[in-house]
């Protein structure tokens, strides 16, 4: 069993990056192996061709990241209201409806029958407003959702400021209470915001730094989201360090792109609270590798072969690992997707399927994404080397003065 504290480190908060470097891939690389603890270089993800062989394969997430954050204020009262989207409230019972919404929403005693009326990033009314129909607690975002709203209530309660944190069903309306025509994504793109992880936030709130969204929507997406793919409220952030020229320059070199897929939810802000990562209650995420993508593994195990897998973030990591031999041979053999929801939690001792190798950014302290790197690391013997390689890792580059977390530098862990 892992011990959380073995997870927590201290960060300056000047290591905290509120905004990306630019050209994505000037980013600062520090490289490790797996098999080789004293291999550690100080390198730039540009750097990606010559670190990476010509038979190697990059698999990315290509979800697309949604303006899911919501600000606005109540009709009644003018009260100012936040809150995000966490889909659509999809009933076995009813159809399908583009303009009924479950959200989480932060308001100061929040009725049924209130009225939210949306605004922009400046504060402006959009035309567009939430009417509340009803409670719901039939989701399992209550606690991560507030995470990403940076309360510290607790789940459906109120915060020292009266303000109330829950869930909602919500019917989206025009000004006349009329229906707004379009999908919710279309809906979104108009009164949605970025969904920046709140750490961002509130470094940026530190510094009187406003941020601009329309920039923000183009930095908080990799280069290869897919247009068809939208629904991750939080972006694979190891993927947001490729630019198009970097990934040309691999691809002449040989290096192979295959895509896979899930949907970033806010689980992904829930730090670790029990005392041991085994106990944590994981998030559900949907994940799905594509059958091109699983007949590329399949080829790349076969005999004679020396093709090695790099999981850009952990989430691609997650999401290969999701799914048995059987399963992804199974999907290359048929050509249809292998897909489900995952609660893949990945800790020490854990033995890898896919993943040989892996690109990720630096995480928060005590987070479950911290104990995956650590599985990774891990000698195998149940000593405790990968949590140990792990925090001497972090050690120097924050000795060396990395940035960290979504907008940060990352780590290149060769096999």
């Amino acid at each position: 069993m892992l011990p959380t504290a073995a997870l927590d480190y201290d960060l300056p908060a000047e290591r905290i990056a509120r905004h990306p470097v630019e050209p994505r891939d000037a980013a600062r690389l520090l490289v490790v192996s797996r098999s080789d603890p004293a291999r550690l270089e100080h390198r730039c993800v540009r750097d990606l061709p010559e670190l990476l062989g010509a038979s190697d394969m990059l698999v990315v997430n290509d979800s697309k990241v949604i303006p899911a954050r919501l600000t606005g204020a109540r009709s009644d009262t003018g009260g100012k209201v936040e809150g995000l989207f966490l889909g659509l409230a999809d009933d076995v019972a009813v159809p399908r409806d583009e303009g009924l919404w479950r959200i989480m929403l932060r308001a100061k005693r929040p009725r049924i029958g209130s009225r939210v009326d949306l605004t922009d990033t400046q504060g402006l009314d959009v035309g567009v407003s939430l009417r509340l129909l009803a409670r719901t607690t039939t989701h399992t975002h209550e606690r991560e959702a507030e995470a990403q709203l940076g309360n510290a209530a607790g789940s459906g309660g109120a915060g020292e400021s009266g303000e109330d944190t829950a869930a909602w069903i919500a019917r989206v309306e025009d000004v006349r209470g009329g229906a707004v025509g379009g999908t919710s994504v279309e809906i979104l793109q108009r009164v949605g915001s970025t969904p920046l992880p709140p750490y961002i936030r509130s470094q940026r709130k530190a510094d009187a730094d406003a941020g601009d969204d329309r920039a923000d929507r183009a930095v908080y997406q990799t280069v290869y989201a897919d247009e068809g793919k939208p629904g991750s409220v939080a972006a694979p952030t190891a993927g947001l360090h490729f630019t198009p020229g970097l990934l040309a320059t691999l691809a002449a070199r040989g290096v192979t792109r295959q895509a896979v897929t899930l949907h970033v939810g806010l689980g992904t802000f829930k730090p670790v609270e029990t005392e041991f990562v085994e106990h944590h209650p994981i998030h559900a995420e949907w994940c799905e590798v594509p059958a091109a993508t699983a007949a590329a593994l399949v080829a790349a195990r076969a005999p004679g072969t020396k093709r090695r897998v790099f999981a850009v973030g952990t989430t691609s990591a997650r999401t290969l690992e999701s799914f048995s031999s059987e399963a992804i041979a199974a999907a290359a053999k048929t050509g249809q997707a292998a897909g489900h929801w995952t609660r893949l939690l990945i800790t020490p001792g854990y033995r890898w399927q896919h993943v040989e190798g892996m690109l990720t950014n630096f995480h928060l302290p005590c987070s479950s994404l911290m104990a995956m790197i650590a599985s990774v690391l891990d000698d195998g013997t149940g000593s405790g080397a990968g949590v140990a390689r792990l925090q001497g890792i972090y050690r120097e580059a924050i000795a060396r003065e990395y940035r960290f977390y979504s907008f940060g530098d990352a780590m290149l862990i060769l096999p």
